[in-house]
């Protein structure tokens, strides 16, 4: 796909081009080809979600060309800037440009379906057996190949969005916030408001505009769900897991890992849920599974209630990232008419491809742990630059790797 230029009029005109194109299927053809998409990918997509948000990237702007890259950092950039899992709210917003709020809610629930009845129903199998087979041999082949894809994707999105001294200043700002311990949600705003100043305000040679009080409400949506917070925590176990899991999902920001470092005393030791044994396999589980790493919380879910449990602490996890994006999603189109939000989001996408190599190299320290995984990084790299190869190949290899070592090399 040929390079979005950055001046405003010729996003507009991809813009226009890419809604006309939608607009020319019926609704329930775009409604049933963005179903059966996010589903593939909820059944492909493995490993991080800079992994899943890279296979998104790949379906929804370079193989379908839904939307366009700018549109893919834009959404991504507002999808870091609430609460909840980013991949599934970067789905719901590729689904509401394609077929309003039913594709929002049914484009989101095929990405998360596949996770969800993978994690319950190693939920069962773990009741049953008490633990989860080959886990080690998946993960020695399959992250390395993750971190490949993540690789590819950064620098994919990093040639589309830091072209000019100013971006490049915003990305390493970024990196340097990043080492130091920044919060990135503090991070990705300041480096909004940063764009603002370097692409708009000294431009414009006037005083900082009052359109930036646009951008209020998008970062305090994401305060509005601490009031749930307050809620009690009723007797029935299954409506403890919903309320538990709400209450979390609406003050998750950052990295799904995060989510770990919420729940830990809670289900552990406040409400007994879970041993730390347990806890840490749910972590596993999210991670050898497909789609969404907080899909673990039906693993969690399931442990704690059956399977009801597992589909009320899904459900309570997700549920505030789909009111905040069905809010925000409308917002975000009209944003993109303005040069102040251009502006602003210019810095965002920026500070994203930063965040997003900082998360590279975090996996870089837990994947690459000898000269064989280092070489399988190397040549998965090597594949996707030069072959671009669909980055599910290279999770299918690596899955498939795992289960001949687990079965023929123990």
């Amino acid at each position: 796909m040929t390079q979005n230029s950055n001046s405003p009029a010729t996003k507009g005109q991809d813009t226009n081009t890419l809604q006309a194109d939608a607009g020319a299927e019926s609704q329930s053809s775009r409604l049933k080809s963005l179903i059966l998409t996010c589903l593939k990918i909820g059944l492909i997509s493995f490993g991080a979600p800079t992994a899943h948000i890279a296979m998104m990237e790949n379906e929804f702007v370079r193989k379908r060309k839904w939307i366009s890259e700018d549109q893919f950092l834009d959404m991504l950039a507002a999808a870091n800037l609430i609460p909840g899992p980013n991949a599934s709210e970067l789905a719901y917003h590729v689904g509401y440009v394609r077929a309003g709020l039913p594709g929002l809610a049914l484009g989101g629930l095929a990405f998360i379906l596949p996770a969800f009845l993978a994690s319950a129903i190693l939920g069962a199998i773990y009741v049953k057996y008490g633990a989860l087979p080959f886990v080690g041999d998946l993960f020695y082949f399959v992250n390395p190949l993750v971190l490949a894809i993540v690789i590819d994707t950064t620098w994919r999105v990093g040639k589309s969005s830091l072209k000019g001294w100013k971006q490049f200043l915003i990305f390493g700002l970024t990196i340097a916030a990043s080492l130091f311990g920044g919060n990135e949600t503090v991070i990705l705003l300041s480096a909004g408001a940063l764009g603002v100043l370097l692409h708009y305000w000294l431009k414009q040679k006037q005083q900082p505009p009052l359109a930036l009080w646009s951008f209020v409400p998008l970062p305090l949506l994401g305060l509005v769900p601490l009031f749930i917070n307050a809620l009690p925590i009723l007797e029935n176990r299954l409506v403890q897991i919903f309320l538990y899991f709400l209450k979390t999902g609406a003050v998750l920001f950052g990295s799904s890992m995060v989510l770990f470092g919420l729940i830990q005393n809670d289900v552990v030791n406040r409400f007994g849920w879970l041993t730390a044994q347990q806890l840490s396999d749910s972590i596993t589980v999210g991670q050898i599974t497909p789609g969404p790493v907080l899909s673990s919380t039906s693993f969690i879910g399931f442990l704690s209630g059956g399977w009801a449990g597992a589909a009320l602490a899904t459900l309570g996890v997700f549920l505030p990232g789909f009111i905040l994006v069905a809010v925000t999603a409308p917002i975000l189109m009209k944003l993109r008419e303005s040069k102040v939000a251009q502006s602003f989001l210019k810095g965002v996408n920026a500070s994203v491809v930063a965040l997003i190599l900082m998360v590279a190299i975090n996996l870089g320290r837990t994947g690459l742990v000898d000269v064989w995984t280092i070489l399988l990084f190397v040549v998965g790299l090597f594949v996707l630059l030069k072959f671009e190869v669909t980055p599910v190949y290279l999770v299918i290899t690596g899955i498939l790797l795992g289960v001949i070592k687990a079965i023929f090399l123990k």
